[in-house]
């Protein structure tokens, strides 16, 4: 069975971003329609959202619903993250970073939910992070709500697993991936270069991950190619958890 989307709808949040600019492209490389969702003022997007706000939501499911009766898939990609160890981060940047990576996600499985009841086949995909499943000394706010991803993501398989047809929904995990994250994480060391080599000697395989090889992830979770697959957590890190 090949990851085909053919006439599949999906809204896509953080469109705007390395990440959700690839997975969008896979969408309709697979013959499915991507509603690209960002903050309004960011670009050109199909549907201004803020993840963050329960009125967005509820007014971008609304929005679907005229549009097309259903929704096929969500893509929860929409997500921030700054370095900064328990003592370093701020209460109002934990707060920040909490609301975007797991407020937003649990938003989006929450009011998605009754459109997705009217698909044939409904998949929620959340963008983790290979550090939703380790932690790191200085990522406390990110591990936080990252790793609240991955459990939100189980839970709502669970709930989702009694619908029919049920509503899938997984995790994908990706370690350091080539875009605008990594370029900010970077670009803040005090040498980028030596910054970003060390990053390439924390992956097993030796380089970075590319956005296309996170979205054809996605695509295959929500495609039939995955139907058996539900509470999962996918990872594309490139053997790093391995190690």
């Amino acid at each position: 069975m090949t990851a085909q989307l053919k006439s599949h709808i999906v809204l896509v949040t953080g469109a705007l971003g390395t990440l959700g600019s690839a997975m969008c492209s896979a969408i309709a490389a697979a013959g499915g329609t991507a509603i690209r969702s960002d903050l309004a003022g960011r670009g050109a997007v199909d549907m201004a959202l803020d993840v963050t706000k329960e009125e967005d939501w509820q007014a971008a499911m609304a929005e679907i619903e005229r549009r097309h009766g259903r929704l096929d898939g969500l893509v929860n990609n929409a997500g921030v993250g700054t370095p900064g160890d328990v003592e370093q981060t701020s209460f109002a940047e934990w707060r920040r970073v909490m609301a975007v990576n797991a407020d937003g996600v649990f938003l989006g499985c929450k009011y998605a939910m009754p459109l997705l009841a009217k698909s044939g086949a409904p998949s929620i995909v959340n963008i983790s992070s290979a550090s939703g499943i380790v932690g790191g000394a200085t990522l406390a706010a990110y591990n936080a709500s990252k790793g609240a991803v991955r459990l939100l993501t189980k839970s709502v398989a669970l709930y989702g697993a009694r619908k029919r047809p049920a509503v899938r929904c997984n995790s994908v995990h990706p370690a350091f991936i080539e875009g605008d994250m990594v370029d900010a994480l970077v670009n803040r060391r005090p040498d980028p270069a030596a910054a970003m080599a060390k990053l390439h000697a924390q992956i097993p395989i030796g380089r970075l991950g590319q956005p296309q090889e996170v979205a054809s992830t996605v695509v295959w979770l929500l495609s039939d190619a995955s139907s058996f697959t539900t509470g999962s957590e996918v990872l594309v890190d490139g053997g790093l958890i391995a190690g």
